[in-house]
């Protein structure tokens, strides 16, 4: 074997060359390992994915309070990874507009009810402002989840080619017949001839009663009814009626109607920007929709109740419960509506008998099991109320 000189007269064998020349490599790695630990971190932040919304509401309503619930919902848990940019009515389109405008593309999103988009098909109606079935807004809002309406919902969207996945939320308090310049109607009789404005099948059932309808979104009504084209109107609660100025042209308010007694919001994304996100976004934007109704109700609660005292005692408004006449006038006409819109529409009579289905079982053992509250109520506050 033959030796080689080192640089300072040494031998060594050739073999141990490479062995050192790895130990200082490795040596120079971990100093250098070191060196990038001990340096200053720098964090490349990601963009977020950004999702531009609009509303249905007016600026002022209390609608788009809680279209912003739910946005702060999403944005708080996507933890900087996605952002909703939430708009107000007319900012993009108008609020009747915002269906197809998300399903375009032209949003990525929107905030409305579904009734906003029933001249496509008045099976829209029945996802969240349908004829009564003896379930509240509550009970049907379970027939979405639950009960087989949420199948039937997308069923409808792929029928009318809208690329849009939607969710729903808050079950709404039952919306008041509205707002007259005279006494309101007491019978069916009297309900004719006036210039009303409502939306979506509302609109059938009130014609059917003999009312001239238009449909309008909020912030038109209190113009329209300045410049006459109607003398009578509902919108949907004390507090966004209140914000619009309905007490400065009606001072009578009834309240209680089943033209809309069991209405919730959609909330709906343009479905190939939807399909894109990672699974733990879309979670969010789902279940951020479940947790924003129970936010939607306390805000109604406490805003709606506040209002309708304020209505009463500071602007003059004389507020009445509908007539008991008015409504069994409303239940016999839904069955006129509904019969007409079976026999023109096969999917119609289906997914209203799915909603019926679900409202025999479950408001039949809220009616056995609920207390008593109303008089609950009267013995408290030593009162007696309406109806």
């Amino acid at each position: 074997m033959t030796l080689q000189q080192t640089t300072v007269g040494q031998t060594t064998a050739p073999e141990a060359q490479p062995a050192r020349r790895r130990f200082l490599s490795k040596a120079a790695a971990g100093v250098a390992g070191a060196a990038a630990l001990s340096a200053p971190m720098i964090s490349v932040a990601q963009s977020p994915i950004v999702l531009k919304m609009q509303g249905a509401w007016g600026a002022k309503d209390i609608f788009n309070e809680m279209a912003e619930e739910y946005v702060k919902r999403v944005n708080e848990m996507a933890g900087g990874r996605l952002r909703i940019d939430y708009l107000t009515a007319g900012a993009v389109v108008k609020p009747f507009e915002v269906m197809d405008a998300v399903s375009k593309g032209v949003l990525d999103g929107g905030h409305q009810v579904a009734v906003y988009w029933y001249g496509k098909s008045k099976v829209a109606s029945l996802f969240g402002s349908g004829p009564v079935t003896g379930a509240n807004a509550e009970q049907t809002l379970g027939w979405m989840h639950r009960g087989g309406g949420y199948a039937f919902y997308e069923e409808l969207l792929k029928k009318l080619n809208l690329n849009i996945k939607g969710f729903f939320a808050f079950p709404m308090p039952t919306q008041p017949l509205g707002w007259f310049k005279k006494a309101p109607p007491k019978t069916e009789a009297e309900l004719k001839g006036f210039k009303y404005r409502t939306v979506g099948l509302a609109a059938d059932l009130m014609q059917e009663l003999g009312m001239k309808v238009t449909q309008l979104p909020g912030g038109e009504i209190v113009p329209a009814m300045e410049r006459g084209v109607i003398d009578a109107f509902e919108f949907n609660n004390p507090t966004s009626d209140s914000r619009f100025g309905a007490q400065d042209v009606a001072k009578y308010y009834a309240m209680g109607s089943y033209h809309q007694a069991m209405e919730f919001f959609e909330i709906i994304f343009n479905k190939t920007k939807y399909d894109a996100l990672p699974p733990d976004l879309k979670a969010i934007l789902q279940y951020a929709s479940e947790a924003v109704s129970s936010s939607n109700t306390w805000t109604a609660q406490d805003n709606y109740s506040r209002d309708l005292q304020k209505l009463i005692t500071k602007d003059g408004v004389k507020v009445s419960r509908t007539s008991k006449a008015i409504f069994a006038a409303q239940i016999k006409a839904w069955d006129t509506v509904v019969a007409k819109l079976e026999a023109e529409d096969p999917f119609f009579k289906k997914v209203y008998a799915s909603q019926k289905d679900w409202a025999r079982r479950v408001a039949y053992y809220s009616f056995f099991n609920d207390a008593d509250y109303k008089t609950a109520y009267e013995h408290v506050f030593k009162t007696k109320l309406p109806g």
